[in-house]
């Protein structure tokens, strides 16, 4: 009996336990379903706010304009390149509901051979659905733009196998692309809410909802053109050619014509098809279609109001939304090309202009030092120098003593008649008479108002002291050293 009892409430105790943990799990049931509640209801709350995890890849060549473009968008009017992986962020604002947020942006070095790799700290497998690819080209070298596009793409499309997503999520993100082309609507052909209207996806069982729901669209109401979305990379991409502004520099400097620039519109229009991508034409340079591309970045990643219609008439300022452009409307292009066929190859029509004279840039020369300078100059005039010669040394002039110039002169100057009898009265007049003389003679001297050069002075000189001198012979009681001054103060 006491076996049969202790079984009995052994028994009793594990149904006890039983009910209790089965209670307690009621319980943490309760719990978790109030937790979902409060979350469910924060998320749905939270979808009214603009989200914080929006990200944009600005990818291009070198010179491009990107880091321009983005100061633009940015109201910064100074703009530093940087290298690698840039990080910037755009001020996102919703008038209508005052609330704000930022959107960053990563711009990549036009280096895609040693910057793709960076790519992964940008673009993985959770930012995919919240990223836009901004992708340039500049109109400064035409002949580039098909083949940069291309390379980048390519880039693109290798770092999101690298990824190895689900194929699954993969497909719903490329469906997604198809949704965005399909639900186009130009403003002002339906009504504004439908025009506005976001596509979110939330979660991946709505992405595989609308996968299913896109395939039936697809197939029966809405037949995908012909050349869309032919490389669909689950992607939203926006192509922008910068430095519009440009256009005018190749009409005259390299003899572009409307239908060059209708040719190279057609084959960015047909590349934007095939990846299911946006196309505007920029320039930051004249302000052109910047705040447009602001408004339409805002619109496609949050989906704010946008109520501009495609721009097709402006050569510089080209504007084509996802959805709009197909291969008729493209077609209207090729009544302008008249030269090349619409099918020929890209790089032989737009192709690459040669220059004659290749551009140099003026080297950089260094001065050297005053002494090596000096040593040179040296050197070279030591060889140029004929042997056993002296070199140049600065010397002044020999002036030739008062004894060397007195040159004996026996014939005395016509019309000057010499009396030795006579004293020093007399001898003003004599001297007077000589130098009037010396003044108008015609041979052998300069006349009245010729210019005195050096050897007219020292020939005056000599012919002064040679007559003083044969005075001085003829009357001895006159002063050698008064005469002398005399004569030099008479020819001062």
């Amino acid at each position: 009996m006491a076996s049969i009892n202790g079984i009995k409430s052994n028994h009793n105790f594990i149904a006890n336990n039983d009910n209790h943990s089965h209670h307690n799990s009621i319980n943490e049931c309760e719990e978790q379903n109030i937790w979902s509640s409060i979350l469910t209801q924060v998320q749905t709350s939270a979808t009214n706010k603009l989200p914080s995890n929006k990200s944009i890849i600005v990818l291009g060549d070198n010179d491009s304009g990107k880091t321009s473009l983005i100061a633009k968008m940015q109201g910064i009017e100074d703009t530093r390149k940087g290298s690698g992986l840039e990080y910037h962020h755009l001020l996102v604002r919703d008038e209508y509901r005052d609330e704000q947020t930022q959107c960053g942006v990563w711009i990549l070095d036009g280096n895609c051979s040693w910057n793709s790799q960076l790519l992964k700290f940008a673009l993985n497998d959770y930012t995919i659905p919240d990223t836009t690819i901004l992708l340039t080209a500049s109109m400064t070298k035409p002949w580039d733009i098909i083949n940069s596009l291309e390379k980048w793409t390519k880039v693109l499309d290798n770092h999101l196998k690298n990824l190895n997503l689900n194929r699954e999520v993969f497909n719903s993100y490329k469906q997604q692309n198809l949704k965005r082309y399909l639900e186009y609507i130009s403003p002002g052909d339906e009504m504004e809410s439908l025009v506005n209207t976001p596509v979110k996806f939330r979660s991946n069982s709505d992405l595989e909802v609308s996968f299913k729901n896109s395939i039936s669209c697809n197939s029966v109401n809405s037949p995908l053109p012909e050349g869309v979305l032919t490389h669909n990379l689950g992607i939203d991409i926006i192509v922008v050619i910068t430095k519009t502004d440009y256009m005018s520099t190749l009409e005259k400097e390299f003899d572009y014509k409307e239908e060059s620039f209708d040719f190279i519109q057609q084959a960015i229009r047909k590349f934007c098809l095939k990846f299911g991508a946006s196309l505007l034409y920029v320039s930051v340079k004249v302000n052109k279609n910047c705040d447009l591309l602001y408004k339409y970045l805002v619109h496609r990643i949050y989906g704010l109001k946008f109520k501009t219609p495609a721009l097709v008439v402006e050569k510089d300022a080209v504007f084509i939304p996802t959805g709009w452009d197909n291969e008729k409307k493209i077609a209207i292009l090729y009544e302008n090309i008249q030269s090349v066929s619409p099918d020929d190859d890209y790089n032989e029509v737009i192709g690459s202009p040669i220059v004659n004279k290749p551009l140099q840039k003026e080297v950089e020369t260094t001065a050297e030092d005053d002494q090596v300078f000096l040593l040179k100059m040296q050197s070279q005039l030591n060889q140029q120098m004929p042997v056993g010669a002296t070199p140049p040394t600065r010397t002044t002039p020999i002036v030739q003593k008062q004894s060397e110039r007195r040159t004996p002169i026996n014939t005395p100057p016509t019309g000057a008649q010499i009396d030795g009898s006579k004293g020093t009265p007399g001898g003003e007049g004599v001297l007077q008479t000589f130098f009037n003389s010396l003044l108008n003679r015609k041979s052998g001297s300069p006349g009245v108002g010729s210019p005195r050069t050096p050897n007219n002075i020292t020939d005056n000189r000599m012919g002064v002291q040679a007559e003083l001198d044969r005075m001085i012979g003829s009357n001895s009681s006159t002063p050698t050293h008064k005469l002398n001054l005399s004569a030099t103060s008479s020819e001062q």
